[in-house]
């Protein structure tokens, strides 16, 4: 059998657990509903009995370690969580070592965003390439750096905040408190907000049929899009000038072999791709315009394959 690692991937919403072989390729799978708003040790407790349920599918298994990816901000050198919003009472919670104490394995502990990143690098979209910027694309903005083969921590582990660099100087406040975040003005909120405005609940649009009236999400976007409709695709061609902006400065920042691009609004790629590389081509210096961007290839086991590679790499 080859090399095995536990893997986690702890969400606000849901917390994912799986075996995962050196191959990048899922043994067994399994997933509960995170009860964020109980504190750390119910947390703890459900990613026990998550762990033995998981290794019960494939008894032979003997998982070399624990990789975990979280919700930042957290030390991965430490293995501590800082104060993630999406956990209430996590505050300077040393997550790995008590893994390691209650299921006596290593333990490394990884952003959520650059564990995906790895993922990706490893065995999805970035596969032979030497770095790459990763960038989710959903509810918010998130990303992780990888440069000559490693991630790109920075002081306290906090480098790739990439979705609350300033790129206007107008927008709704973000949630950080600032105006003009990369996330607030291109994230699938962002997107799904526009759409809201623009239309009426009742006033028959696709958008608002697509939504039952209701508020219209980024997603409804794409999906609207893709049947032609024209204020759709409108508001999907100011997506992806928002998004080539946002890369541009990537380019210039971390001058990549590839940006891969994930989250719910990737899959809408097709329809982002020409007005994102137009983007790029108006406002990269010319030794940054032939960077690819392309659509990331793992999906939502982004995460979880990025956190056992953790293991095999150590």
């Amino acid at each position: 059998m080859s090399r095995i690692a536990l893997a986690f991937d702890l969400g606000g919403t849901e917390l994912r657990a799986a075996l995962v072989g050196d191959g990048g390729n899922l043994l067994a799978f399994a997933s509960t509903p995170t009860r964020a708003k109980d504190g750390p040790d119910v947390v703890i407790e459900q990613i026990a009995m998550l762990a033995e349920r998981t290794c019960s599918d494939v008894p032979d298994a003997k998982p070399l370690g624990i990789g975990i990816g979280a919700p930042g901000p957290l030390d991965p050198v430490a293995g501590i969580l800082t104060a993630p919003p999406t956990l209430s009472g996590w505050r300077e919670v040393p997550l790995a070592g008590r893994l390691q104490d209650r299921l006596n394995l290593p333990v490394r502990l990884e952003n959520d965003a650059n564990a995906a990143a790895l993922g990706e690098w490893r065995f999805g979209a970035g596969r032979g390439a030497a770095s790459l910027v990763f960038v989710t694309v959903s509810t918010g903005i998130g990303g992780g750096v990888i440069s000559d083969g490693r991630i790109v921590h920075g002081r306290r582990g906090l480098a790739g905040e990439i979705g609350h660099m300033t790129i206007t100087s107008e927008s709704e406040r973000c949630l950080c408190g600032a105006v003009g975040c990369f996330e607030a003005v291109a994230s699938g909120t962002a997107l799904g907000r526009r759409a809201t405005a623009l239309t009426k609940p009742g006033d028959g649009s696709a958008l608002r049929t697509l939504s039952h009236d209701g508020d219209v999400t980024g997603r409804h976007v794409v999906e609207a899009a893709r049947s032609g409709d024209e204020t759709a695709l409108g508001l999907i061609d100011r997506e992806a000038r928002w998004l080539g902006i946002g890369f541009t400065n990537l380019l210039h920042l971390y001058s990549p072999d590839m940006i891969v691009m994930g989250g719910g609004i990737s899959h809408g790629y097709d329809l982002l791709r020409k007005p994102i590389e137009a983007t790029i081509q108006e406002r990269a210096m010319p030794a940054y315009r032939d960077v690819p961007v392309v659509p990331a290839q793992l999906g939502r086991h982004a995460g979880l394959v990025g956190a056992a590679s953790l293991i095999f790499l150590n």
